[in-house]
């Protein structure tokens, strides 16, 4: 295995240090989508009641029985007692209603229902208990290893816990699953048949706060006396999102304020910089009996790295292959890999695969290559 060091500076001018950021939430999680970069950690695998945020959840199952045709956006449900008694947050639906998906996307959202959340519930379901029995093992299958539910709101219940770092993951497949229903994060008023008013606006701080560099777009905030105050939000600022978690703020202004604190943050502290660009060859590497003598290695989209504020002289790149190569190769063919890594980030490993098609050498080819593989070690016996 050979090990190529490359040290890159010319696209890294930065200038100071980058600040950690000392977070007042007491569980947190900040994650840098472009790149694949957690930004900032704090008890982010720590079950915690997650309050509204675990809503997510729910509409998550809501937007994937939407995306395989089971429900349609004009699909009605019918409101049972138990959904129209639910305390707390409400959309304020009745017992004679029938509320369709799109109203229950926004009502969840929005209004951040509770009663919404069960009708979801019970519609797709047919009872909350076997809808929770549903979420629990689909976030299972998408990777929340943190993650327990007992309802479909985020009701207390000892039993319902999930961690920042759960909420978060959960919150990317959204974003990049379901690209067309997440732009609902957005929306901020929602009145169903006109029903209180007073409960008409999203409560996500980040809607408001945009700041002209960046723009907020979702998505949603919790609180219960147990949880405090949190909110599971993201942001854009040319064309780089960031997703954030915090939790367990004794107050809504200190939500406000935190949540605007840490995307200014997170977008001014760190600078996202393209390291190779798509399709560039990132090194020639030997060939072992071959048609051609050497392969372009290069990587299949680019690589676009995070670099904190005042790193430029701490990133080392490393090539890592087999030297030489043995024929054939096939395009495409992954073949070693291109490692970055940068102070206080997590190592960034990206594939290098083969630009051409090399075929194995005839047999002239391959008595000439083994004629000249020997005059090497020749050389090298006699060097020693």
């Amino acid at each position: 295995m050979r090990v190529f060091l490359i040290w890159i500076a010319a696209v890294l001018a930065i200038a100071a240090p980058a600040r950690a950021f000392d977070t007042n939430a007491t569980a947190a999680w900040v994650y840098d989508v472009q790149s694949g970069t957690v930004l900032m950690e704090k008890n982010s695998d720590t079950p915690i009641p997650p309050a509204s945020m675990s809503k997510l959840m729910t509409l998550y199952m809501l937007f994937e029985a939407l995306h395989e045709g089971r429900v349609t956006m004009r699909t009605e449900f019918p409101v049972s007692t138990k959904a129209w008694k639910m305390g707390g947050s409400k959309m304020f639906v009745e017992p004679a209603d029938r509320p369709t998906v799109e109203q229950l996307i926004k009502g969840i959202i929005i209004n951040s229902g509770n009663d919404a959340c069960v009708v979801v519930a019970e519609g797709l379901a047919g009872t909350e208990e076997a809808f929770a029995r549903r979420m629990n093992e689909r976030a299972a299958e998408i990777g929340l290893t943190q993650t327990h539910l007992a309802n479909s709101s985020g009701w207390p219940h000892p039993d319902h816990r999930m961690s920042t770092h759960d909420l978060g993951v959960l919150a990317s497949h959204i974003i990049r699953e379901f690209p067309e229903l997440y732009k609902n994060f957005a929306l901020t008023e929602f009145t169903y048949k006109g029903r209180v008013p007073s409960n008409a606006n999203n409560r996500n701080p980040l809607l408001r706060l945009g700041n002209g560099e960046w723009t907020a777009d979702g998505l949603k905030t919790g609180h219960t006396e147990e949880a405090g105050y949190g909110l599971v939000g993201s942001a854009v600022q040319d064309g780089r999102r960031v997703i954030f978690v915090i939790s367990g703020l004794p107050s809504d202004r200190a939500r406000a304020e935190e949540s605007e604190r840490l995307v200014n943050w997170a977008f001014r502290e760190f600078t996202m910089n393209t390291l190779v660009p798509a399709g560039e060859n990132v090194v020639e590497a030997p060939v072992w009996l071959g048609t051609a003598g050497r392969v372009g290695l290069t990587t299949e989209s680019g690589v676009n790295v995070l670099v904190p504020a005042g790193a430029k002289d701490q990133v080392r790149v490393e090539v890592v292959y087999e030297s030489p190569i043995p024929a054939p190769i096939r395009q495409g063919e992954r073949l070693g890999q291109l490692v970055v890594a940068i102070p206080g980030t997590p190592d960034t490993v990206t594939p290098l695969v083969a630009t051409v098609d090399i075929p194995e050498a005839g047999f002239l080819g391959r008595m000439k290559g083994a004629v000249m593989q020997l005059g090497q070690r020749a050389i090298s016996a006699a060097g020693s």
